[in-house]
């Protein structure tokens, strides 16, 4: 089986640090489906080189929401310390369907956000803030503009054209500058 590019790669998580002494390591969660995602014999890859490497997960639980992960052939602290701060990814098409009107962070980021009046303010550069209250960030002439992700907000989000149309309120886009 060929294993996708890194760049082609969802993430999914991010290794926050190390629990424990046998290489297990707590992960700040990037999906809204963690128990699923994390489940134990599931696979979450690291960037490497030439390829992504694949990590098997053996066992998994919670400490609060976020799930400790240990993975096989990552047995020792010092195994999973080198872990620290690596994104975890999964093929795209290993995502699961989302309902209508709700898409990825991969899907939205690198769309360019016009107002309704068709002004081009810039691309969406990233997404921040927990789920329900995420903001896009909008690279705008080198600076950025934090506008929330909401339906008030963001009246037309259509990532396969790359475009999300937005109606901020008055002087949201000038307090962000």
């Amino acid at each position: 089986m060929e294993i996708a590019a890194w760049d082609e790669m969802a993430l999914v998580g991010v290794v926050a640090r190390t629990h424990g002494r046998h290489g297990e390591v707590v992960v700040n969660p990037v999906t809204d489906f963690p128990e699923e995602r994390f489940a134990p014999g599931g696979t979450v890859f690291l960037e490497g080189m030439p390829t992504p490497r694949r990590l098997r997960i053996r066992d998994r639980w919670f400490h609060g929401d976020r799930p400790v992960l240990a993975f096989e052939g990552i047995g020792t602290l010092s195994d999973a310390e080198a872990l620290r701060g690596a994104q975890l990814r999964i093929p795209e098409e290993a995502l699961r369907p989302l309902p209508e009107g709700a898409w990825y962070e991969h899907d939205l980021v690198g769309c360019t956000v016009r107002t309704v009046g068709g002004d081009e303010l810039g691309a969406v550069a990233a997404l921040e803030g927990p789920n329900g209250a995420q903001r896009l960030i909008v690279a705008v002439d080198g600076a950025e503009i934090d506008v929330p992700l909401t339906e008030a907000i963001c009246v037309g989000v259509d990532p396969v054209a790359g475009v999300i149309v937005i109606d901020p309120p008055e002087g949201l886009l000038e307090v962000n500058r």
